[in-house]
């Protein structure tokens, strides 16, 4: 009989070096398309099954590993693979991810990081999808605020227990594409005030929020959260300023890009997005102090399911130990405004060649219409179709 593991086990034999071989049963488009770290393509289909030349095939791929876990899209084929070699190969011990890649969406990761004196910030990271939320409050008293949650708000929750952190509002820095938010939700939950910028009304929103102008403060106990207007990713987009060490740059700047600007605007209008993102970068993030901490709203995860942190969040890391290091996830994901400005070559262009840079930034989104009209209220969502909806990488770098 197969023994089925969850996704946070998956994670623990990942992150604890385990000798085993992953074979992920998904057709070869899928895998190529976004993976877990480390796992060996092996389309195997539902209805299939394992002959002789399957046997010798798994025995080449697993070597002398003792260990054989599977994985797919949401259990169903892998678990049809793992219940076979269960009884074929009775020398080692056989797996099949709970779940499967739906689930393994659902895996996170809470990270201390280190915003000075006066903040405790508990960076929480979505590892297959690389998106990234925070929790961040004042040292002293522990009032805090969420921003950018994801729907899956437990997580937000537990990530402020763990960092000894009492959550008394909730921001969204943007109508993001995707992945849908649990801001709003969060927010009723725990009763306490829901913030997007100010320009979001301009968006035909229908949920309510409190809009934050360009450099509007609030006091989170003794800190001070100053929203920075960076529209470009977006027209409402705003920064958040934590004190005077850290941003929380969301969508605008990332570790080794920026953001992409035509999922709103349009591909024919992307080019007003890219002149607005030249301008919120040039102009506002990058005349802040070098040292200041940078902390993006998302991570690349690359086809091998590493954390792609590029020059600025490697020189970074050599710098000051904030970013991640060679791709792993669980580390802090961060850069300063110095790296950012001499380690991300965008940055290095002028208005018209970032302005056409942009004009080609690769596959969109999963689904990110249907995702932004649920951000905005305006389209109901299924709870059981949310996770479908978001399958796959972020691609919201240019």
């Amino acid at each position: 009989m197969v023994t089925t593991i969850s996704p946070d086990r998956l994670k623990q034999l990942l992150d604890d070096d385990e000798a085993f071989t992953l074979l992920d049963t998904r057709p070869e488009e899928s895998y190529d398309a976004w993976h877990v770290r480390g796992a060996v393509n092996y389309p195997f289909g539902a209805d299939e099954t394992v002959d002789d030349g399957h046997l010798d095939r798994i025995d080449e791929l697993v070597g002398e590993d003792d260990r054989v876990v599977t994985i797919c899209a949401t259990g169903i084929s892998s678990g049809t693979l793992a219940t076979q070699l269960a009884e074929e190969l009775d020398d080692r011990e056989v797996n099949a991810v709970d779940g499967g890649m739906k689930a393994w969406s659902g895996v996170y990761d809470h990270v201390e990081i280190d915003v000075g004196e006066s903040a405790r910030a508990v960076q929480l990271q979505r590892r297959a999808k690389g998106c990234l939320s925070y929790v961040v409050g004042c040292a002293e008293t522990g009032e805090a605020v969420a921003v950018d949650p994801t729907e899956d708000i437990d997580e937000v929750k537990a990530a402020a227990t763990d960092g000894e952190l009492t959550i008394a509002a909730v921001i969204d820095t943007h109508v993001h594409a995707d992945h849908v938010s649990g801001g709003r939700r969060l927010a009723d939950e725990l009763d306490v005030p829901y913030y997007l910028g100010e320009r979001a009304a301009e968006r035909n929103l229908d949920l309510e929020f409190e809009g934050l102008g360009r450099n509007e403060t609030i006091a989170v106990g003794e800190l001070s959260l100053k929203a920075l207007y960076t529209p470009g990713h977006t027209s409402e987009m705003i920064s958040v300023l934590v004190g005077e060490d850290a941003a929380l740059t969301a969508d605008t700047l990332h570790v080794d890009s920026v953001g992409r600007t035509e999922l709103e605007f349009s591909d024919d209008d992307g080019d007003e997005g890219a002149r607005m993102l030249y301008e919120s970068l040039h102009r506002t993030l990058l005349a802040e102090p070098d040292s200041l901490t940078v902390l993006p709203g998302h991570v690349t995860v690359t086809e091998e399911g590493e954390f792609d942190v590029g020059e600025a969040g490697t020189a970074s890391e050599k710098a000051n130990g904030n970013a991640v290091s060679g791709g792993e996830a669980g580390e802090p994901v961060a850069t300063t405004i110095r790296d950012a400005r001499t380690g991300i070559d965008v940055l290095q262009l002028d208005e018209e060649a970032f302005v056409e840079r942009l004009a080609d930034p690769g596959a969109k989104p999963a689904n990110y219409e249907e995702i932004i009209e649920i951000n905005r209220g305006v389209r109901e969502m299924d709870p059981e179709d949310r996770t479908e909806l978001e399958l796959g990488p972020n691609n919201c770098s240019a």
